[in-house]
């Protein structure tokens, strides 16, 4: 949709029949221009998503090969602009262990047999099978700080390499867009070079309406390697602050002086956001007053694995010093922390994976307004855990004392890429087993020195790859992205930290079975 204008162009800007909701189109076939994605695959289901360039009903059909033999058909919903032409079929049934070929059909509403030309995609069920192994990849942070879609360097090139290791999934941890972050045509790069980006009307401000909000996810759906990427391998999506403003806690007002909001309520923007969210990924639908649709939720990914997603930004307190002796809310506030818990007790998997969106022994400092406040968990006070850490250490000690077996944190967010271990014995709160905590990203943003670590939990910074200076362009390298991959057999867990082009920087191996290692 897009080559022949990329060559042509070093700094474009969309017109608004591309870039914005298609209202306006009102002759020809539907048709699918930002691609298909799916999500949330398990053994037996998964969810495809789609938007159409104008009215249109969905039609999903799978088969067990590309020529669409035998294929079965699901109905999906009809597109409009309650939900900016987007829409999301969940399909059941589907046998484990298997390649399943999709294909989207748009159809004309009032007249069915006026169809646009498929779309399709592709994406592999959990297995049923311990020896079939499991392979995924996460990261983080795209299109921050200014960096969007570079048509001199190809776009978001970090995701062909990706799809090139054919991964079961996906892990998205947060940072998915950044709705706070306007993308300018040109920006300068402190050795003289010019930086140049694609640009939309909706990505020129901070967002605040829901359209700027549905604009801000649809800008990266521009890029050819990322719809290329999204037809081939399914996504696990969490968001964290980006997706809002940067910061955010429930209940924030903006100041004044931050002239760029009209709008001062964090709450009406997250409101905003998580809807535009929940249009543009593949996600179960959020529901007011209703636990399905939630963004925490338990993926089970066959006998070795569960990966558990955490919202580490809905149910948080407000950020502060980080000094309180009590702190029943905490980063994930008492419902999730004990379903988490819970969670965790009943998975028979070999491997739990953590998926959060912030990391939990890096200090990440919020100083929005002036204010020298905490972001994250860990407030650089080495000692016994105060504030959020008392949630962190609650949770580390159950699972200590259920002994349960192969826990490892994965997270992004710090716009570098890391290997975190904690020890009890390097610790002020010592009453855990051991843990590994992985950190990669950003996918296309700017990249950030490393984060200090704080002692509370005792971790140890095995290794990391971060620039000296901050907001280095991802002209300049410095993007991540890692890969987990269990063996069938042994049931060993290797992660692999990668840059932007593959290339391997670290590797470690995990064994199975034990509480701690």
């Amino acid at each position: 949709m897009l080559r022949g204008s990329l060559a042509a162009s070093a700094a474009l800007t969309l017109p608004t029949t591309l870039g914005a909701a298609p209202a306006f189109a009102r002759s020809g076939r539907p048709r699918a221009p930002w691609g298909v994605q799916a999500g949330d695959v398990t053994a037996n289901a998964g969810l495809v998503w789609v938007r159409s360039d104008r009215p249109a009903r969905m039609i999903v059909e799978t088969s067990a090969t590309e020529s669409f033999r035998r294929a079965r058909s699901w109905r999906g919903s009809l597109l409009g602009p309650g939900t900016d032409f987007t829409g999301t079929t969940r399909l059941h049934g589907l046998p484990p262990g298997e390649q399943i070929h999709y294909r989207v059909l748009l159809a004309d509403p009032d007249d069915p047999r006026r169809g646009g030309e498929p779309v399709t995609g592709t994406f592999r069920t959990a297995p049923a099978r311990r020896r079939d192994g499991v392979r995924f990849l996460w990261s983080g942070d795209l299109a921050g700080q200014g960096w969007g879609i570079n048509p001199d360097l190809g776009g978001y090139r970090i995701f062909d390499a990706m799809a090139r290791l054919d991964p079961d999934f996906f892990l998205f941890s947060g940072d998915t867009v950044y709705a706070d972050g306007p993308v300018a045509a040109t920006a300068a790069l402190p050795d003289g070079r010019v930086w140049r980006n694609v640009t939309t009307e909706e990505k020129s401000k901070v967002a605040e309406t829901l359209a700027e909000f549905r604009g801000n996810f649809r800008y990266n759906l521009l890029d050819e390697n990322l719809r290329r990427f999204n037809a081939r391998v399914p996504s696990i999506v969490q968001w964290d602050d980006h997706e809002v403003r940067n910061n955010w806690y429930p209940g924030q007002r903006i100041a004044d002086t931050d002239t760029r909001y009209t709008e001062k309520s964090v709450d009406v923007l997250a409101a905003r956001a998580r809807r535009a969210f929940g249009e543009y990924f593949p996600t179960p639908a959020p529901r007011p007053g209703a636990r399905e649709g939630r963004m925490y939720r338990v993926l089970r990914q066959g006998p070795l694995l569960d990966v558990f997603v955490l919202d580490m930004r809905t149910y948080r307190n407000a950020n502060s010093p980080g000094d309180r002796t009590v702190d029943p809310q905490g980063i994930l506030g008492r419902e999730q922390l004990d379903w988490l818990k819970g969670e965790l007790a009943r998975s028979r998997a070999v491997w739990k994976v953590i998926a959060a969106d912030m990391p939990i022994g890096l200090v990440v400092p919020d100083t929005t307004e002036g204010r020298q406040h905490v972001e994250a968990v860990a407030q650089g006070d080495p000692g016994a855990p105060l504030g959020r850490e008392l949630q962190i250490a609650e949770l580390l000690r159950f699972v200590k004392h259920r002994r349960i077996t192969g826990t490892v944190w994965l997270t992004a967010d710090v716009h570098h890429t890391s290997a975190q271990h904690y020890r009890p014995e390097r610790a002020a709160f010592g009453d855990f087993e051991p843990f590994w905590e992985f950190v990669s990203g950003p996918l296309n943003a700017g990249a950030f020195p490393a984060s200090a670590l704080d002692g509370t939990f005792g971790p140890e910074r095995v290794w990391v790859k971060a620039p000296t200076a901050s907001n280095v362009s991802p002209a300049d390298g410095y993007q991540f992205f890692g890969e987990v991959d269990i063996d069938g057999d042994s049931g060993e867990l290797t992660v692999r930290m990668r840059e932007q082009d593959g290339t391997v920087l670290f590797t470690k191996t995990l064994r199975p079975g034990l509480v701690g290692q």
